[in-house]
């Protein structure tokens, strides 16, 4: 990339990425703006078979839309003994219109009795970047761990309280903001960001 944006749009809606994404990069010096900045601002489907295909197509749509740079995060949980699900369906594992603690139910649900050494799990993110003009750029990160038998914790969003860092032997909802923005497969996957904007904070 020959000259990094000095301004992105956050391809998402939701806002518990939009407060996270936005603590992470606020260092950097970039104007981060959302949704809400905007009178007409694109519906994308999320219909890929993979987060890098919905990544990819929510930050291309947003950029081409808007005529501006746009980042778009697509994450999701791989749980092993689900044989990687409930990955792409992540946020709508329990529904299309399923709430956080539903999507938790179900996964714990399809868990029980199955024992802790084979509750491995993983958070992988991909973050794209697109440009007006049609570039694409992709980064990921990725958090190893394991299921929790139950939710544990009050911080964060998804699956969180169920989300045992391995590390750590902590729920992500079990760590402060601050704490799970050093670790977190988001927060790898913004540090890979910064690479490609050639961010140095």
């Amino acid at each position: 990339m020959d000259k990094p944006p000095k301004e992105l749009v956050l391809a998402t809606r939701n806002r518990d990425k939009i407060k996270e994404i936005r603590s992470i990069l606020k260092q950097t010096g970039i104007k981060l703006r959302c949704a809400d900045d905007f009178e007409h601002f694109p519906v994308v489907e999320e219909d890929g078979s993979s987060l890098e295909e919905n990544a990819v197509k929510k930050a291309s749509q947003v950029a081409r839309s808007l005529g501006l740079f746009a980042i778009a995060d697509d994450s999701g949980l791989e749980v092993d003994w689900l044989e990687g699900a409930p990955g792409v369906f992540s946020a709508r594992f329990a529904g299309q219109e399923a709430t956080y603690k539903q999507n938790n139910q179900k996964l714990l649900e399809l868990l029980r009795g199955v024992p802790v050494e084979k509750r491995t799990a993983r958070f992988r993110c991909v973050i794209a970047l697109a440009s007006p003009r049609g570039g694409v750029w992709t980064v990921e990160g990725e958090c190893e761990g394991f299921i929790a038998e139950n939710p544990q914790g009050s911080q964060g969003f998804g699956y969180d309280p169920i989300f045992v860092v391995s590390s750590l032997g902590k729920t992500f909802a079990e760590l402060s903001p601050a704490e799970k923005n050093k670790l977190s497969h988001r927060a790898q996957a913004l540090a890979e960001l910064k690479k490609l904007l050639k961010i140095e904070h």
